[in-house]
């Protein structure tokens, strides 16, 4: 069994859901020494969420930032934590219900992801800044 890990400081991103799978295979190339195992994935923030899903057409991005915007909208008459501005409950919100890892299988050395599927970093604040993540590949 082997066991890589590495913490990566991801640029900042606007608001919005951003394909970051490139990044991740670009920082981690121990992957292919993996014939069978796990990739974890996990961010150190609570305004923020990782998730997978299509990867080719933008379009999924913006729909997926419409959609939970009027899901969780900002500046509800009901939130006491807004120290960091309206869009900071909301932020932590929508980062609980996306989830804070993805976990991926790795097969041949390659991440086994769906043709159509890549990592999305959810980005939900206006102004988040450098977002750290947290990889953990293990298998034989």
């Amino acid at each position: 069994m082997q066991f890589y890990q590495k913490e990566i400081q991801l640029p900042a991103f606007n608001r919005g859901y951003h394909l970051i799978t490139g990044v991740l295979l670009e920082v981690l190339p121990e992957l292919e020494n993996i014939q069978i195992g796990q990739l974890q994935i996990f961010i150190k923030h609570t305004s923020a969420s990782l998730t997978i899903n299509e990867n080719a057409d933008p379009t999924v991005r913006i729909d997926f930032e419409s959609h939970i915007n009027k899901m969780v909208p900002e500046n509800m008459p009901y939130y006491k934590h807004d120290y960091e501005g309206s869009d900071d409950m909301p932020a932590h919100i929508k980062s609980s219900m996306l989830g804070c890892q993805v976990q991926i299988p790795i097969t041949n050395g390659e991440l086994n992801l769906g043709t159509w599927q890549g990592v999305y970093l959810g980005e939900h604040r206006n102004h988040g800044g450098r977002r750290k993540i947290v990889l953990t590949a293990f298998g034989s």
